[in-house]
């Protein structure tokens, strides 16, 4: 294990599975949360243990809390410095300004290469 933490946010069950396969298969931790309210409540059981995160990675479109709502929650918690990066079919640019002003880090539209994903994780977990 490389002792880095990811949490990965999506509605999409085979989607969370397909990033937690790239992600375990390069020794990363990750927690899955299937929305952004579970991806919240994950975050304050990570708190209550002193667990470190080291990156997030949210989808925009989800059911109960959606991404930018998410993340705009993340940027007023303990998590505000851990990089987010959005993993979603949204590619269009008014979205992708709307989740930088919410305080994305990074952007990738599905369906996303491994090789890719690994490259973008690397840059912002070190």
């Amino acid at each position: 294990m490389n002792g880095k933490t990811i949490m990965i946010v999506d509605d999409s069950a085979t989607l969370r599975a397909s990033v937690n396969f790239v992600l375990s298969e390069a020794e990363y931790t990750v927690i899955q949360a299937k929305d952004g309210m579970d991806g919240l409540a994950k975050l304050r059981d990570l708190q209550a243990s002193g667990t470190k995160l080291d990156m997030i990675i949210t989808d925009i479109n989800m059911p109960n809390l959606d991404g930018i709502g998410f993340i705009t929650e993340i940027k007023k918690s303990d998590y505000r410095y851990v990089p987010i990066l959005v993993l979603t079919t949204e590619s269009e640019n008014a979205k992708k300004m709307e989740g930088k002003a919410a305080g994305a880090a990074g952007w990738l539209v599905k369906p996303f290469k491994p090789e890719q994903l690994l490259w973008v994780v690397k840059k912002f977990v070190r």
